[in-house]
């Protein structure tokens, strides 16, 4: 059985809802286009526009610790900028979060939404060409579908693979076998992709994406029955193309 691309996510604002996509883009060196372009950080969090670094996740609000923001749903239209808010089905906020007056708008609506739960006031960042990754560096984020299936079997429950928060989602092949890829080229459609890690879970996977409840332990899971807390890999784009659901991946060799 091939190995295809079952599902593509991007998520515009770090720890918010996933949008999916019936087509992409991917260009070498980068994620996918708007992906983690923005995020919600702490008060107390410093960030330079102008020459953005890398941050670790603790400094922005996450569904690790935040699982408030699970019961939200929020999308992003990249050609106006507008990001939209929904909560218990109706609009809570909506602006253009290209600019800061709609930003400034987005942060009032968390800094009510979030109280108690960050420190100040939130700011939602963005830098030119930055992407908020939890890694120091723009991937792509691939998961295949079979090893989330055998983790429900060793938890013997279902586990919604929205938890993992990928980029990719791939059917067929074997559980686990997207660890093979790191260190190794493989391509899915025209996109060439070189494997960089496997992605270490913490307990934002524990977080229901439908129901905010931290209702499973995942990392623990993996742990007792896998010995790693890893699901998926993070992988390097190494030459560009357009890849949409159905594309076959072609292994490493």
């Amino acid at each position: 059985m091939p190995i295809t691309l079952a599902q593509i996510y991007r998520y515009p604002v770090k720890g918010l809802t996933p949008e999916p996509l019936t087509r992409v883009a991917l260009t070498p060196g980068f994620g996918l286009p708007h992906d983690r372009r923005f995020a919600l950080a702490h008060g107390t969090t410093s960030f330079d526009p102008a020459a953005p670094a890398w941050m670790p996740k603790t400094k922005f609000l996450m569904l690790m610790k935040n699982e408030r923001l699970a019961l939200l749903r929020t999308r992003f239209d990249e050609a106006s900028g507008v990001l939209t808010i929904l909560r218990d089905g109706k609009i809570a906020a909506s602006a253009d979060i290209t600019v800061a007056s709609g930003r400034a708008i987005i942060e009032d609506f968390f800094a009510s939404y979030m109280h108690g739960e960050t420190s100040r006031r939130p700011k939602l960042l963005e830098a030119p060409w930055h992407m908020f990754s939890d890694v120091a560096r723009k991937v792509v984020s691939i998961i295949g579908l079979p090893s989330v299936r055998d983790l429900e079997r060793v938890i013997g429950s279902v586990v919604d693979p929205r938890r993992f928060r990928a980029n990719f989602y791939l059917e067929g092949g074997d559980p686990w076998q997207e660890f093979d890829w790191v260190e190794r080229e493989f391509q899915i459609g025209p996109v060439r992709l070189r494997g960089v890690k496997p992605i270490s879970r913490c307990a934002a996977t524990n977080v229901d994406p439908e129901s905010g409840d931290r209702d499973l332990d995942i990392p623990s899971a993996l742990k007792a029955s896998f010995r790693h807390v890893n699901t998926g890999i993070y992988a390097d784009v190494l030459e560009g193309g357009s890849v949409a659901p159905g594309d076959v991946l072609a292994p490493p060799v």
